[in-house]
Order: C-alpha cells, then sequence, then structure tokens
C-alpha cells in the first residue's frame, strides 16, 4: 500500500480545536458562537473527504507530527478503517450541531458556549482517533477523548450529573492505564507499534506476555464499547443532554471502543494469531453475552434513553463480535455495522430529544398518542426501529445480513443464532413505542413538533440509515472502504 504525505490528517483534527477556540471567543453572541460551530463542522468533514479519493485507490495519507524517541513517532495516517470512523464522525457531527441548537435553545440550557467547545474538542479527538498511525498515538487521542467528554456528562452540573461524571471517568480513565500499560510494554518489547494489517505482534512468542497484553488492551477498549460487564458508566451517562447522549452512543465515545477492537484484533494482534491463541473464541464469548444481555434488559427499561443505552450496549457488540469472526466477510459486517447503527441509533436519540424538549416526557408508558402529535418525528423513529431490527432494505439489514453469512463462514452456527436471536428482542423493544405513540391517548394532547433545528437533523439520519441500505457506496463509499479492511485483515477459512 503506497503512502502519500500530506498535513490533511493533521488539518482534519486541528480544524475542530480552532473552531472551539472561535467558539469561546464568540460566547457574548450566541448566533455567531453557532455559526462558528456550524461552519467548524462542513470544514472538518471537507478535510476528512479530501483524503477519501487517496484511500479507495489503495494509498495511505500520513504525516508525522513529532518524534518520542527513535523508531517511535505521534503520527497521523488515514487508510481504509480509519476513513470509516473519520467519515462517520466527522458527518455526523454536521447533524449533531444542528440538532444542538434546536436542543440548547428550546430547553434554554445554561453553559452553551462550554457545550459547543466541549464538543468541537470531542470530535478533534474522536478524528485523531480514527488517524492514529500507530498504538502509542492511538492511545493519546483515545485518553483526550475521555477528559474532553466529562465536561459534556456532567454538563447540568446537578448532583446525579456529577456522580455520572465521576463514574464515567472513573471506568474510562482505569480502561486508560490498561491501554498505557499493554501500549509501553509492546515498545519495551522492541516491536514497532505501527498498525499494521494482520498485526504486530508476530515476533513475540511467549505465550504468557501475548495473553497479558491481550487482557490489558481488550480491557482498555472494552470500557468505552461497553462490552459486561465493563458497561454500567453508559446507562448512567443518560443523564447528561441528550446531544451529549447522541455524541456518546453514535459519533464519538463508543464507537471509538468499536474501532479500538478494529484496530487491536486486526492491526496489532491479528486473525492468523488470535486463531492461534484461541482468543477469538474468549473475545466472542464476552460479545455474545454482552449482545444478548443488552438486549434484555433494554426490554424492561421504561425510561427512554436508558432503553436506548442498553441497545447501544448490545449493538456495539455485534461490532466486537464481528471481529472475533476473522473472515473478511465478518469484518466487512462489523465495520458496516459501525456506519450503520451510527446512522440509526442518532436518529433514536435525536428523536427522544426532541419528544423531551416539546413535551418534557422521558419514559415509554407516557408516550401513547405522541406520534398524532410529532408524526415527524415519530415517524422517523418508527424508521430507525426497523433498521435496527434488521428490517430490509436499511442499512443495519445488510451488515446484519454479512455479520451472518461471516458467522458461518468460519463454520460456527451458534454466534449466527446469536446475532438472530438479538435481531428479534432489538424489535420487541422498540416496535412497542412506536404502536404507542400512535395509541389514543386517554388526555388530551396539545403538542406539535419540535424546532426544525432539531426535526430536520432526525429527518435526514433516518433517510440516511434507508438509502445507505440501498446504496452502501452512497457519498462516502462506506461499503468499499469495509470491503477493503476485511480483505487486508481478515483470514479464509
Amino acid at each position: 500500500m503506497a503512502d502519500v504525505e500530506s498535513v490533511r490528517p493533521l488539518l482534519a483534527v486541528l480544524a475542530p480545536v480552532a473552531g472551539a477556540l472561535l467558539v469561546a471567543l464568540s460566547s457574548r453572541w450566541p448566533n455567531l458562537r453557532e455559526a462558528w460551530t456550524l461552519l467548524t463542522t462542513v470544514v472538518t468533514v471537507a478535510l476528512v473527504a479530501s483524503l477519501l479519493s487517496s484511500v479507495t485507490s489503495g494509498q495511505t495519507v500520513s504525516t508525522t507530527l513529532f518524534e518520542l524517541s527513535p523508531g517511535v513517532d505521534i503520527a497521523l495516517r488515514a487508510d481504509a478503517a480509519g476513513m470509516i470512523f473519520g467519515l462517520l464522525a466527522s458527518s455526523l457531527w454536521v447533524a449533531a450541531s444542528v440538532y444542538s441548537i434546536g436542543y440548547m435553545r428550546g430547553l434554554n440550557e445554561s453553559n452553551q458556549t462550554r457545550f459547543y467547545v466541549a464538543f468541537a474538542l470531542s470530535i478533534a479527538a474522536a478524528i485523531g482517533v480514527a488517524f492514529a498511525a500507530n498504538l502509542l498515538t492511538f492511545v493519546l487521542f483515545y485518553e483526550m477523548l475521555t477528559l474532553m467528554t466529562y465536561p459534556l456528562v456532567t454538563h447540568r452540573g446537578t448532583p446525579e450529573a456529577i456522580k455520572a461524571g465521576r463514574k464515567y471517568l472513573a471506568y474510562t480513565l482505569s480502561g486508560g492505564v490498561a491501554l498505557i500499560a499493554a501500549t509501553a510494554w509492546i515498545v519495551s518489547l522492541d516491536v514497532d507499534p505501527t498498525f499494521r494489517a494482520g498485526g504486530i505482534l508476530d515476533g513475540v512468542t511467549d505465550s504468557a506476555t501475548l495473553w497479558s497484553l491481550f487482557a490489558l488492551l481488550t480491557l482498555g477498549i472494552g470500557v468505552k464499547a461497553a462490552v459486561m460487564p465493563l458497561h454500567s458508566w453508559l446507562p448512567s451517562a443518560m443523564v447528561a443532554p441528550t446531544p451529549v447522549s447522541a455524541l456518546l452512543h453514535a459519533v464519538a465515545v463508543v464507537k471509538a471502543g468499536a474501532f479500538g477492537f478494529v484496530r487491536v484484533m486486526g492491526f496489532v494482534f491479528g486473525a492468523a494469531l488470535l486463531v492461534d491463541m484461541g482468543a477469538w473464541q474468549v473475545l466472542a464469548g464476552f460479545a455474545g453475552v454482552t449482545l444478548i444481555t443488552g438486549s434484555i434488559l433494554a426490554l424492561r427499561i421504561d425510561n427512554l434513553k436508558r432503553r436506548l443505552a442498553y441497545s447501544t450496549i448490545s449493538h456495539l457488540s455485534y461490532i466486537v463480535l464481528g471481529t472475533a469472526l476473522l473472515g473478511p466477510v465478518g469484518w466487512t459486517g462489523a465495520l458496516l455495522h459501525m456506519v450503520a447503527h451510527g446512522v440509526t441509533k442518532i436518529t433514536l436519540f435525536f428523536c427522544a430529544g426532541a419528544i423531551h424538549a416539546r413535551t418534557h416526557k422521558e419514559n415509554v408508558s407516557e408516550l401513547n398518542g405522541i406520534g398524532r402529535q410529532m408524526p415527524i418525528t415519530m415517524g422517523a423513529f418508527a424508521l430507525a426501529s426497523l433498521g435496527m431490527a434488521g428490517i430490509p432494505p436499511f442499512m443495519m439489514f445488510g451488515s446484519k445480513w454479512l455479520l451472518g453469512v461471516g458467522a458461518m463462514e468460519i463454520d460456527q452456527p451458534v454466534l449466527l443464532a446469536l446475532y438472530l436471536v438479538s435481531g428479534v428482542l432489538n424489535a420487541a423493544y422498540l416496535f412497542p413505542i412506536v404502536l404507542r405513540a400512535w395509541r389514543p391517548s386517554s388526555t388530551p394532547l396539545r403538542y406539535s413538533e419540535a424546532s426544525w433545528f432539531m426535526v430536520a437533523p432526525l429527518s435526514v439520519t433516518a433517510a440516511l440509515a434507508l438509502l445507505l441500505g440501498i446504496f452502501p457506496d452512497m457519498g462516502f463509499k462506506f461499503y468499499t472502504l469495509a470491503a477493503a479492511v476485511g480483505d487486508a485483515v481478515g483470514v479464509t477459512p
């Protein structure tokens, strides 16, 4: 794979940082502040998208920031895997920013400037994670993401928010310590930490060392990916404003954890080594339990955002399990599912936030008749629910299909059964919400749609969840990128 030197990966990281500075300087002028936010989102997407043609032609685009020591650099590199996460994070940031304007103004939230600054810095860190050329750079931006999102989790400053923020830090920073320890260990073994398709640990033969590194790395990334039993911070973080929930679930934090599994399993260990160690079975076990348990727990939750949080816990393990499938088809499905879940889940959170902003209702049991008052919002929720259940032709049908084929590709019908059961459970915890929303209410309702700043983004993302299922290469060529990664790291049985 040819490598092209360019500063564009660095500019894609710096653009949100510059935007955060401009937002901070414009705190006294809300319209200007939000104009800077929207302009920054567009510039960031353009910078990330400018790398697409080079990457789809088989090149990587890289830049070295500085050298820590001989052979150990802080460097950025855009490859096919990084482009998927970078494009997802930057493009959904546009929708999330428009939505945030309607939400934050509609609820008259305090500290709005701080919110937009932290949001921009979080996206900068997420793009840094996407374009990290090596494990050291990955860890640097991965930890920055934790620190930048903490003010968002605690944004409202209530005792509940502060408690949730402390829990968030306790989990994610503990995972970060494990990740740092593993990275330092790898460097001490004179292993080049630069990500390479097929893995970088082929020269390490000591079984105890390999299993210790596997434990540390999976712990480090498993926290953000909410793999059970490392998941409980995520439902607690739902006390944050809904745009933050959308950021946590669809754009940055948990997707960084899922993307971490892509990097660690495909570019640090490699499928062949995971087979030799038998580690893929351990990973598949934890992911399979999380996949089913998260869906079952979602059935019991009345609070809408918390129900969606448990849904996210389950669907992240679709991706984690996909990286354990080892074959090219399973890997392609895992990466497409990361995109499909991002687009679909952000729609559901946008809808939940619009309902809260207009009605202040937060529980599923309170939503009788809401669809008759907010038909666009609940129509989008219905579309996204169909997508989450894997109904064709939504994008999640395609990704789930590939994951199922990937399970059979390695002759694992039990894993296929887990995907099928979870799909049924997805319908079980989402479809009743849709039916309830169109059921007549026992009391008169006088609500209407939320601000168009909120309704427009949720309508667009709901449409994308459908269109990307029909045309998976539309726009950013997500299918081409995912297939390229699958072919590079997957091992054909």
